[in-house]
């Protein structure tokens, strides 16, 4: 089973015209989302064939520094997406989500690729990316979920908290709920692709691999293998995460305190503090600063 079917410039012009048809529709009822649509689908074509390049360039040149790069940048990036997605979790978790994902991302590479596969050389990169990369994707959405969880459940058991540790509970007693909390509704997703899997879907790696010519019962062993890693590294990161994290939300002798969520700054509200910090200054002015700052903010 060695067949497969390519797709030229003219299926992606299909596939995009698809995507047009359907903001069309959304326009002419006025979802409001036919914008987003469009802007999605095309930075989406963009950074596909963009990563099929470079992909293809370090696979071609088979160095082990360039794996080591850009699995690197792809951490970096999923840090970036992580945080971005957690709303209410306060500022100064990059370094604490960083260094669970390389750690858990590290054991999990280790145990996959140089036990269960076992490739040669031991950093093949057309193994080697892409596992990282479905790792990752399916990884980020989760700790993003469960970051967002346990700095909401501290919150509402706001009272519940301060009555525990007036009664002699120590600080882990009292955040543990929100964090078994956390961590079970990071890991839902995973445990249902795994019970769903093979009888209500193809996951998608099983997909492409029957769809390049590979024996579907190969492609099966290896989707297996990916979504037991994703499920084991969604556990172990959010459990990291959680156990470094959940200190934060405790001040001096045990008294509890949940930190702010960091605000993002529209550029309405950039515009608004120029005019308060320079009243006299021009409207079109104070707008074109405004936009130098944000800029300035979101490097």
């Amino acid at each position: 089973m060695e067949s497969y079917f390519d797709i030229d410039i003219w299926g992606l012009v299909a596939a995009v015209v698809m995507v047009i048809v359907a903001a069309g529709i959304s326009a002419l009822m006025k979802t409001g989302v036919a914008k987003s649509l469009i802007w999605a689908t095309a930075r989406s074509l963009v950074q596909l064939l963009a990563m099929g390049f470079i992909l293809e360039y370090v696979i071609r040149q088979n160095n082990v520094w360039l794996v080591i790069g850009l699995v690197a940048l792809m951490l970096l990036a999923a840090v970036q997406i992580t945080m971005g997605r957690a709303t209410g979790a306060p500022k100064g978790l990059v370094g604490i989500v960083l260094l669970s994902l390389v750690v858990t991302m590290l054991l999990m590479l280790a145990i996959v690729a140089e036990l269960i596969v076992r490739p040669k050389p031991w950093y093949a990169p057309q193994l080697i990316i892409p596992l990282t990369g479905m790792l990752l994707g399916n990884t980020v959405s989760a700790l993003a979920l469960g970051l967002s969880r346990f700095f909401e459940s501290m919150r509402e058991r706001y009272a519940e908290v301060n009555t525990m540790l007036a009664l002699g509970a120590t600080k882990w007693e009292a955040a543990k709920p929100s964090m078994i909390s956390s961590i079970r509704l990071g890991l839902l997703p995973s445990v249902a692709m795994l019970a769903s899997s093979g009888i209500v879907t193809i996951p998608g790696m099983m997909s492409g691999q029957i769809i390049a010519g590979k024996s579907p019962v190969s492609a099966a062993k290896y989707q297996f293998v990916i979504l037991a890693a994703v499920a084991a590294l969604t556990l172990v990161a959010d459990s990291i995460i959680i156990a470094l994290i959940y200190k934060r939300c405790f001040i001096s002798y045990d008294r509890y305190f949940v930190p702010e969520p960091a605000k993002k700054l529209s550029f309405k509200d950039f515009v608004q503090l120029r005019k308060d910090v320079h009243p006299d200054e021009k409207p079109e002015d104070a707008q074109r600063a405004a936009a130098q700052e944000q800029r300035a903010s979101m490097r």
